[in-house]
């Protein structure tokens, strides 16, 4: 928003000097139609002297009214052309400058347009985090229960002892595996002797 509002900025100031350049412009040009009135007027002077009058006030006039002339148009038409490049100059910025503008307002959208799509994948990661927390929690509880069975089977057994305070996993696992030997060596034993 600063880029586009400085661009804009920059735009107006160039546009406004392409406005005082081009009223120059029209100033110039109404001071060499009033020259060329003016040499009307003297022309129409002329006509009301003598003949001989007439030439020779024509010829000094005339010279001095053409060096005026055309050092006035020299001058304008320098300015003219000095004007004219500048404007050109001037709308080659202008036209840069909205092309700056057109760029960076699709550069901002571009970045809204991916600010909303990590927004949206920040949503649905966080959703699925809260689902995932949710679906752990379920299972820890499943698996406290499954655990207190174990150990509830493991050491209700006849011959077993009590545990002494907090058992870790290692050692529920141990004591199952002392169970399951057992079972099994009692279910061999009774299979050598011919017993189902």
């Amino acid at each position: 928003s600063g880029a586009i509002s400085s661009l804009q900025r920059q735009m107006e100031i160039q546009e406004s000097e392409l406005r005082r350049i081009r009223s120059e412009k029209e100033l110039l040009q109404k001071q060499l139609r009033e020259r060329e009135v003016q040499l009307q007027a003297v022309s129409d002077k002329f006509c009301s002297l003598t003949e001989e009058q007439r030439q020779e006030e024509i010829v000094v006039m005339m010279e001095e009214e053409n060096r005026n002339l055309h050092q006035v148009v020299i001058e304008q038409e320098s300015q003219l052309a000095e004007q004219g490049k500048l404007i050109s100059e001037l709308q080659g910025i202008i036209n840069q400058l909205r092309a700056e503008v057109v760029n960076t307002r699709l550069h901002l959208l571009e970045q809204k347009k991916v600010q909303k799509e990590i927004q949206d994948q920040a949503d649905a990661l966080q959703h699925k985090a809260l689902q995932t927390s949710v679906a752990l929690e379920q299972i820890t509880c499943k698996f406290e229960r499954y655990r207190n069975k174990i150990i509830q089977a493991t050491f209700s057994v006849e011959g077993s002892q009590d545990p002494m305070g907090e058992l870790t996993d290692d050692e529920v696992l141990e004591a199952m595996q002392k169970i399951i030997n057992e079972r099994a060596e009692f279910q061999h034993m009774l299979r050598s002797k011919g017993s189902k």
